[in-house]
This record gives C-alpha cells, sequence and structure tokens, in this order.
C-alpha cells in the first residue's frame, strides 16, 4: 500500500489527479478482496475447503483504518476477523 507521502499531497492538500488516483486504487483494492472472499466462500460451500472465515463486508472500513493508522498503532478486531 503507498503512503499517505507520495500520494500527491502538496502543503498538506490532495491535488484532484491524486485523490482519483487514491479513490481508484483503493476501490480496486476492496473489489479484489471481496472478490477473494467470495472464492474462498464458494470453496468451502462446494466443500472443496473445510473451514473458512472471511472478512467481506469489511473492506471500506479496512482500507479507512490503513489511511490513518501509523506505525506503532494496532487492531484487535472481532475473533473471527
Amino acid at each position: 500500500m503507498e503512503s499517505t507521502s507520495t500520494l500527491g499531497y502538496k502543503n498538506d492538500m490532495l491535488s484532484f489527479d491524486g485523490f482519483r488516483n487514491a479513490v481508484i486504487e483503493d476501490y480496486r483494492t476492496a473489489v479484489i478482496s471481496r472478490e477473494v472472499s467470495l472464492l474462498g466462500r464458494r470453496e468451502v460451500l462446494t466443500g472443496k475447503a473445510k473451514f473458512g472465515i472471511f472478512g467481506d463486508g469489511k473492506e471500506v472500513a479496512q482500507i479507512a483504518m490503513a489511511k490513518f493508522f501509523q506505525a506503532g498503532d494496532f487492531r484487535s478486531g472481532y475473533y473471527r476477523d
């Protein structure tokens, strides 16, 4: 994931192109995450995998947290996440 210093900030302001690129990259990450969750769930439901816990539905919250977390921060989530 890109650090916020390379997203196009100038004097703590995000340019329109930087914002657009960040939104597109975040959307791409959320879609890939959801597709992987659906693929894993399909494997469990068809009997190809014995057990699976997936985080689908939480992509946007996780992406938002990733934007603001700094080194040393931690998250203690639900035990099934």
